[in-house]
């Protein structure tokens, strides 16, 4: 069973920068693909970042890309998410997903496992 344990929230000004880090463990990461969600106080869970395990070909949501970056460690057995020039709207638990399938990436019910999810605050 895929486990997933997530570290790296907290607080942030904005503009600032912050690397989220997922676990994996019970399984190779390089076999899974990786996403990264996020919800906000009152939103729905919403698509940030994903990785497929299949060219490690990665896919952003339109509000995050240029910032952020989606990549994997493959002897660390870890999925990282670098988020640079944070802004307030930023701000939610992140949660970190796994897949074995490699496509339709950006939705939320292919995924199986869930991680715990971290915090990030941004202020302005």
């Amino acid at each position: 069973q895929v486990q997933l344990v997530e570290s790296g929230g907290g607080l942030a000004q904005a503009g600032d920068s912050l690397r989220l880090s997922c676990v994996v463990s019970g399984r190779t990461a390089s076999t899974l693909s990786m996403g990264w969600f996020r919800q906000a106080p009152g939103k729905e869970r919403e698509f940030v970042a994903a990785i497929s395990w299949r060219g490690s070909i990665a896919v952003y949501a339109d509000s995050v890309k240029g910032r952020f970056t989606i990549s994997r460690d493959s002897a660390k057995n870890t999925v990282y998410l670098r988020m640079n020039s944070l802004k307030p709207e930023d701000t939610a638990v992140y949660y970190c997903a796994s897949t074995p399938q490699a496509f339709r990436l950006t939705y939320a019910g292919v995924y199986d496992s869930w991680g715990q999810g971290t915090q990030v605050t941004v202020s302005s």
